[in-house]
């Protein structure tokens, strides 16, 4: 079974014409469900998050996310995205309502928050270190100014912070910090044992994500096959996606996706129904 839980709306507006292209390219790609898992700045209930969270000083990268917090940020309330999502489902698309959180501090207040809502399922994503946006190019010039070694350590412990909380069932893109072809000489095992441990004990689903193959220097699907190899050996159930920010990139690479799973061992992925899990036949 073809499955996409990784997708965003964001770019248009909560239009039916806007979103009729996703079930298209779905439909062209085979896919038979979908999720969208919106970004949590698209929405005002976690406009706080950010501005406690992120570096918001005078500084090279405070200057960047000042205004990146301002352009097309916190734009409506977590109803109206159920709203239109419940109608989506009412007009007989296949289609789940999934979030994508970012990987806040207090997770105590994020919980509380999503609880409060019913998801299909979540997705926690490690977007930022130390509050640096790091998979941001505009200022990948940062990237220069910070040991590879410190911002391994740096994913790694935001990882585990995120798992600790208990609120996802998938981690987003894991070890997607390779984004811009930073290529570690140093041994990463403890990095990536670490990663799957918290992982294991909070019983979260890896995201196989072919965001990183298209959008981004590296041209590799994340996460690569050094954590994959892990992954399967502490067999963490799998979820094959696109990070589809437009409509045509609706299930992109996602037979390039099913394949590489299947070079791990996987021949299952999970299907989302109210945060229940089913296992399905990969692809």
């Amino acid at each position: 079974m073809k499955i996409d839980y990784h997708m965003h709306f964001e770019r248009g507006s909560y239009d039916f014409g806007w979103v009729q292209g996703f079930f298209d390219a779905a439909a062209k790609r085979g896919l038979e469900e979908i999720g969208i898992s919106e970004h949590s700045h698209g929405f005002t209930d976690f406009e706080h998050f950010y501005y406690d969270d992120l570096i918001l000083d005078n500084s090279f990268i405070g200057d960047f996310q000042k205004k990146w917090l301002k352009k097309n940020k916190f734009k409506c309330p977590l109803d109206d995205y159920f709203t239109f999502m419940d109608e989506l489902k009412k007009r007989g698309k296949p289609v789940k309502t999934g979030i994508e959180v970012c990987n806040f501090q207090d997770q105590k207040a994020v919980g509380e928050l999503l609880n409060r809502y019913p998801f299909d399922y979540r997705i926690g994503s490690v977007h930022f270190l130390r509050g640096w946006a790091y998979d941001s190019s505009e200022i990948k010039a940062e990237w220069d100014e910070r040991p590879l070694q410190t911002i391994y350590e740096e994913y790694a412990e935001e990882v585990e912070h995120l798992c600790a909380g208990g609120h996802y069932d998938v981690l987003g893109h894991p070890f997607n910090i390779r984004l811009f072809k930073y290529i570690p000489t140093f041994d990463v095992t403890p990095y990536l044992e670490r990663v799957a441990k918290a992982m294991k004990k909070a019983d979260m689903v890896v995201d196989i994500n072919t965001g990183t193959r298209y959008r981004y220097p590296i041209e590799e699907i994340s996460p690569y096959p050094d954590f994959m190899e892990i992954a399967a050996d502490y067999k963490l159930p799998i979820i094959t996606t696109s990070d589809a920010h437009e409509p045509e990139d609706c299930g992109a690479y996602i037979d390039e996706a099913i394949d590489y799973a299947k070079r791990f061992g996987y021949t299952q992925s999970v299907r989302f129904q109210g945060r229940d899990r089913s296992l399905v036949p990969l692809g």
